[in-house]
């Protein structure tokens, strides 16, 4: 234990000094290295003199939030594990859970972010609630003066890029689904994707007598009721589960079993039983039954491109009176299944101090070409002719929830030519969507990044006068990578421009330069001596 401590007493002298570092190497840099050397000498020494119960204490006190213009700053936060609660509904690993919360509040990070998974608070059956290894970290956060986004995760893990590890839905709920298959998404060839209760029984009382949104409603309450307390002081926000991997959308390019590989246009996900009556009913209303006896016939598979299907190519059946007349009906049920869950989720936690936020996916790919098919069988209604994200953004506005979006760090120029790619055109586009909507934006980075010059594509995106700035930025995710060498001096300088709105749009090239210090492998001395930890 009291290695780690003095690990993180070296993380924290690292994080305050770069968070202060920038503007005078030049005539003074010998002076500022010697005092450096002096201050992290006096730390070891302060460490080595203290019980390590005081040292945790002594270390929160010298730790220092972000500064700069409240009215320009952006709070950053932090994904956690995603298995931060073990199966048996404990906190996992509590003790690196202390430390790292430590360490990042050492970096003026604004506070963490942590999936509530539904697989596992609610799995021993309907309306037996399990939230202690919750309980448990809300304490740890504000013990640390952090604050905690608390995601309504009614989605499975595993199966999607980043998944770590694998959390089902609750076994009562696979046990429906296997009584009745088309509770889940289901696509052309008959596959279904248990990863998400199809949005077409949102109504319908197929869960031991409860509709989806009821149970989404009940587990929504049950955690208000639990963490009233620390509602709007310590959690400041809920992101309300929308989808596959917590989005807003259909689960259009499942990647288990090599289904989808990028970039492919992904396919409908509208055949199971449910969705074929919807869109079914929908036809006969405009006289045209013909239309609502399945989905397009010619909008290709998983791993094709758009050019390749009749569907999507360039004057494809997309742009006839049938294709806007099918994805207006797709993209329209996903937005009534939005807004029946965020409507439920206003009525819940009004009142309690804690924002809510949706999370849209980022699908860059194809952007570039006329149908933006990868967006089309996802449920965004977003072509050439068509804005997909405004009508998304309004409904938010209608519940004042935050817009939350992914692919933040992303350039143009980093991504394949023949992918058509363009995320920063999605980003300009959703941005303004935003603006015009009247609702918060805030962002998120899609693949796990280290490097500089994803973080400066952040903050250049922030600055950009296109659009709404970021209310909150949450940086995807806290693992042993993020606290390693430059890694983490990138954060700390990323968090410290952001605090000050993202300043010049870029990072220091070289912001470690000129500390000195090198840190390895820290012993505990009453074990073995010390092996590595030089100033040089």
């Amino acid at each position: 234990m009291r290695s780690e401590a003095l690990k993180l007493l070296l993380m924290v002298f690292l994080a305050r000094f770069a968070s202060r570092k920038s503007s005078h190497l030049a005539a003074s840099k010998r002076r500022s290295i010697q005092s450096r050397k002096h201050s992290f000498r006096t730390m070891i020494s302060w460490w080595q003199e203290e019980g390590t119960s005081q040292t945790w204490e002594n270390l929160h006190a010298i730790s220092s939030p972000h500064g700069g213009d409240a009215g320009s700053s952006v709070p950053v936060f932090v994904m956690l594990p995603l298995d931060t609660v073990t199966i048996g509904g404990s906190l996992n690993k509590p003790k690196a859970m202390n430390a790292s919360l430590m360490a990042l509040r050492s970096a003026g990070v604004e506070g963490v972010m942590v999936d509530a998974w539904w697989g596992l608070v609610e799995k021993d059956g309907p309306f037996k609630y399990n939230w202690e290894g919750y309980a448990e970290l809300v304490q740890m956060v504000q013990k640390h003066g952090l604050k905690l986004q608390v995601v309504m995760s009614f989605h499975q893990c595993g199966g999607n890029v980043g998944d770590s590890c694998s959390i089902p839905l609750p076994p009562w709920v696979l046990e429906e689904m296997s009584n009745n298959h088309d509770l889940v998404y289901t696509d052309k060839s008959g596959r279904r994707n248990p990863e998400y209760i199809s949005l077409g029984c949102d109504s319908l009382p197929l869960l031991s007598g409860r509709t989806p949104i009821q149970v989404y409603s009940d587990y929504m309450r049950s955690f208000r009721n639990r963490f009233k307390d620390y509602l709007g002081e310590v959690i400041t926000e809920i992101q309300v589960g929308l989808g596959p991997c917590g989005e807003l959308r259909y689960p259009a390019y499942p990647e288990s079993n090599g289904t989808w590989k990028f970039p492919g246009i992904g396919e409908f996900q509208c055949y199971d039983k449910y969705m074929r009556a919807s869109l079914e009913a929908s036809a006969e209303a405009i006289g045209k039954a013909d239309w609502g006896r399945g989905g397009p016939h010619d909008s290709g598979q998983y791993n094709q491109y758009p050019e390749e299907t009749r569907f999507f190519q360039r004057d494809g059946t997309w742009n006839t009176e049938y294709g806007q007349f099918f994805l207006e009906w797709y993209s329209g049920k996903l937005l009534e299944h939005g807004d029946k869950i965020l409507a439920a989720a206003e009525g819940i936690y009004r009142g309690t101090g804690a924002k809510l936020s949706g999370k849209v996916a980022g699908i860059h790919w194809h952007y570039r070409t006329r149908s933006h098919a990868a967006e089309l069988t996802s449920g965004y209604y977003n072509t050439r002719h068509h804005d997909g994200y405004l009508p998304i953004a309004q409904m938010f506005s209608k519940y004042g929830v935050v817009f939350n979006f992914t692919c933040m760090e992303m350039r143009d120029g980093e991504q394949p030519e023949h992918a058509n790619c363009s995320p920063e055109g999605l980003v300009r586009q959703v941005k303004m969507a935003t603006r015009t909507a009247r609702t918060g934006l805030a962002g998120e980075n899609a693949l796990e990044r280290y490097d500089a010059g994803a973080y400066s594509q952040v903050m250049t995106t922030n600055r950009s006068e296109s659009g709404n700035r970021l209310t909150a930025f949450t940086y995807l995710r806290m693992n042993k990578r993020l606290f390693e060498g430059n890694n983490w001096l990138h954060l700390v300088e990323f968090v410290k421009s952001m605090s000050e709105g993202g300043r010049d749009g870029k990072l220091s090239e070289c912001v470690s330069c000129g500390t000195g210090l090198y840190i390895g492998f820290i012993k505990d001395k009453g074990v073995q001596k010390t092996r590595e930890a030089a100033l040089v």
